[in-house]
């Protein structure tokens, strides 16, 4: 069982598996279960208006008491939602223990600023990380070691993993027990594929590459919560190419392993330091990651001041898109508004000009 065991007289206990529109479908605890012999261990909910008052959400993973049940029917209304132990809000999912990153390293080939910003997204929730690399069948043992070694230097013990080829999917399953575990990464790497093969049944709809931008079509179109057969559940999310990353600026440096250890052996001059222009830091220099930090660290900053601007109205400095994904601040305009004057005003200037004239 998932989740912390709360004692309910007369209430039913369960996490949310999936929600669709205003229906949530609840996987009731075996105790419960086996309080109810022989009654459905899967119910179809509602959020009781109560709640919809207090502008409490209901999201997939959420420990939630269950009351009503109408067991003929297979329904039940959500009365209460259990406190969370973590969230994610994109995509919104709860109570997690762990991340497991899948990548490709062909077809669509591994991309290092992508995989990058991935695990920097895996790193701010604080939650156990596992980097799982699939298709490895597809390169050769050099390049797989080539690949390894490379992300050794960046922290990160990979997995190298084949679905098509049953290459340590075993292996996985030791990661996953126990335990609620979302899968994310980019589109076409093969995240339903491994679903299907972790969990017998569950057949999960496989896309197919692009083969003109070399990137995957995601077919997941929302969060759900799978049961895996060894104790844990898995959740699915909808392939994303490029993760928003929130994080204050000087939070960044410790979602970077290999930064965190520069840290631990050399301790910055500043305790304010952001690592960029700083003299004698003890970060700045030599790493391969560090042209990627630089630029999250930008995207951080130019967050923050967008935050700060929104939070006082009469900055000066405004936001301005420039296209491909890039953007700075410019300052702003004075708020006066410049018309063209039109004809039949300036006609009639010129007609009082020519009788002043004449007087």
């Amino acid at each position: 069982m998932i989740g912390e065991t709360v004692t309910t007289t007369g209430q039913l206990l369960g996490t949310v598996l999936a929600v669709q529109a205003n229906f949530y479908r609840v996987q009731l605890d075996q105790q419960e279960q086996e309080k109810k012999m022989g009654h459905l261990s899967l119910l179809l909910c509602t959020r009781r208006t109560r709640l919809k008052k207090i502008g409490q959400q209901v999201m997939v993973g959420d420990r939630v008491v269950v009351e009503e049940p109408d067991w003929a029917g297979g329904r039940g209304a959500i009365a209460e939602v259990l406190p969370r132990t973590g969230q994610l809000d994109r995509p919104a999912i709860a109570n997690l223990n762990q991340i497991m990153l899948v990548f490709a390293v062909a077809d669509p080939p591994l991309e290092p600023y992508q995989l990058s910003r991935f695990l920097v997204k895996a790193e701010s929730t604080g939650w156990d990380v596992v980097l799982c690399l699939n298709k490895s069948d597809l390169i050769s043992p050099q390049e797989q070691q080539e690949i390894s070694d490379r992300l050794l230097g960046w922290g990160y013990q990979p997995l190298f993993i084949s679905v098509q080829s049953s290459i340590n999917i075993d292996q996985i399953l030791t990661y996953l027990i126990d335990k609620t575990t979302v899968i994310a990464g980019p589109s076409g790497v093969g995240k339903s594929s491994l679903i299907n093969a972790l969990i017998p049944d569950i057949n999960l709809r496989v896309g197919k590459i692009s083969g003109k931008l070399a990137r995957g079509r995601h077919t997941t179109r929302h969060v759900e919560l799978f049961e895996l057969p060894d104790g844990g559940l898995l959740a699915d999310t909808p392939g994303f190419n490029q993760p928003d990353l929130d994080y204050q600026p000087e939070e960044l440096v410790y979602y970077f392993p290999e930064a965190r250890k520069l840290i631990e052996i050399n301790h910055c001059r500043f305790s304010d330091c952001l690592h960029r222009d700083e003299p004698d830091c003890a970060v700045r220099g030599d790493w391969e990651r560090y042209e990627h930090y630089l630029e999250f660290l930008d995207e951080a900053i130019a967050r923050q001041t967008h935050l700060n601007q929104q939070a006082d109205p009469e900055s000066t400095l405004k936001l301005k898109n420039k296209g491909k994904g890039e953007s700075k601040y410019e300052p702003k305009l004075e708020s006066k508004k410049y018309r063209r004057v039109s004809r039949k005003t300036q006609l009639q200037a010129l007609q009082d000009l020519y009788q002043d004239s004449e007087e």
